[in-house]
């Protein structure tokens, strides 16, 4: 009978990990770049009720993904602002190394060099840090990611790609420690960079609302079965106490 109560409960802790999940992708609906995080979680068997002959069923504590859908672009018209196409990243170097980002809105500074919206070098495809020529004029960016200045070539834009199922951290929001590090994309006709746009949340608000209501929902009809194994469990007891 006390394995309704470690069932109820396996099924809770899977519930909360997943409403911390879609509470974190909905403060995340406006933040350029940013990709909806997933959880996915496995059916674990176990003998744990030696009076009953067939197993138990709980929730394995999940694995996070990333949804790989895009996100809408919006054009700024901006020569700094950059939204990848296709499945690849952008790389700032931070002080905990190289991360991936969608977020191209870059600035120049006096310097001339490329840097992020938090001050991090934007890096190329062989992750050295891109500089521009500060009086050279605004940039034009090829869909390949060639930087032209005055029309002569000055960098390129590194994009790259990664095998997130190897693990990931978040960074400043939109960004990304991949755990299998990342390797830059080398002609690949379906990935490109898009001058003059972003790339906004590809988090879906009202998918994210109706999982915040079921999650909710679920989490109160769990706590009420338990609460009636935990009162027939008692009423057991009670009775098979009073009968001695």
């Amino acid at each position: 009978m006390q394995s309704g109560l470690y069932v109820g409960l396996s099924a809770q802790m899977a519930l909360e990990r997943r409403l911390n999940t879609v509470a974190d992708n909905m403060a995340n609906m406006n933040t350029v770049g940013f990709r909806a995080t997933e959880v996915k979680f496995d059916e674990l068997l176990s003998g744990i009720d030696n009076n009953i002959s067939t197993n138990v069923s709980f929730v394995s504590q999940g694995n996070d993904y990333l949804s790989t859908q895009s996100g809408e672009l919006q054009k700024t018209d901006n020569p700094l602002d950059f939204a990848v196409k296709g499945d690849a990243w952008l790389a700032v170097d931070t002080p905990s190394g190289q991360v991936l980002t969608r977020d191209g809105r870059f600035t120049m500074a006096e310097t001339g060099e490329l840097l992020s919206m938090k001050g991090y070098p934007v890096l190329d495809s062989g992750g050295g840090a891109i500089q521009l020529d500060r009086n050279g004029g605004p940039p034009s960016v090829g869909v390949d990611g060639r930087i032209f200045q005055n029309g002569r070539p000055v960098a390129s834009i590194g994009l790259f790609q990664t095998d997130l199922s190897k693990g990931f951290l978040r960074y400043d929001n939109s960004g990304i420690l991949p755990s299998g590090g990342a390797q830059p994309v080398v002609d690949d006709k379906n990935i490109g960079v898009l001058q003059g746009f972003i790339e906004q949340s590809n988090v879906n608000g009202i998918s994210e609302m109706t999982q915040l209501i079921s999650i909710n929902r679920n989490f109160e009809s769990i706590s009420s079965m338990m609460s009636s194994t935990e009162n027939s469990f008692t009423d057991a007891i009670k009775t098979l106490g009073g009968s001695q």
